[in-house]
């Protein structure tokens, strides 16, 4: 039975390493729900609470490996620190390939940056809260590219 069209699951390519993804967010709830979320997908799932670190896992995992490092890179918008939109800067000048696998969760799409960034951007973005069926939809659309 073909189920490419279920909803509940989350496609990627069968290899002998499950799928990884990157979660950052400063709120340690959002990064406890989407580790269980990915975890019953059986992905890998890494975790930073800000886009600083974020950015070093990206660029350290990066040189550890000839391909790029996650499947995945899911990212607040709105944190303390690096946010959101910087790190889309600096992911887009150092490891632009980073890109097509970066999605955005926000509760603000009404402050004028955040509105400016995401007419710019050619990153997904989801508005929190969000419905984990939606979110599927987004990560299978994005692995799809």
């Amino acid at each position: 039975m073909d189920r490419t069209n279920e909803p509940s699951r989350i496609r990627h390519v069968m290899s002998a390493t499950p799928p990884r993804v990157l979660v950052v967010d400063d709120e340690s709830t959002i990064r406890i729900a989407l580790r269980r979320f990915f975890t019953r997908m059986g992905w890998q799932v890494e975790e930073a609470g800000d886009g600083g670190r974020a950015l070093e896992m990206i660029l350290e995992d990066r040189s550890q490996h000839a391909t790029p490092p996650y499947s995945l890179v899911v990212s607040d918008l709105r944190m303390p620190g690096l946010s959101g939109i910087e790190l889309h800067e600096r992911i887009e000048k150092d490891c632009p390939e980073v890109l097509p696998r970066l999605v955005f969760s926000t509760g603000d799409l009404v402050s004028d940056e955040a509105t400016d960034f995401a007419r710019e951007t050619s990153c997904e973005i989801i508005e929190k809260p969000f419905e984990f069926s939606r979110f599927r939809a987004t990560i299978n659309r994005i692995l799809d590219r």
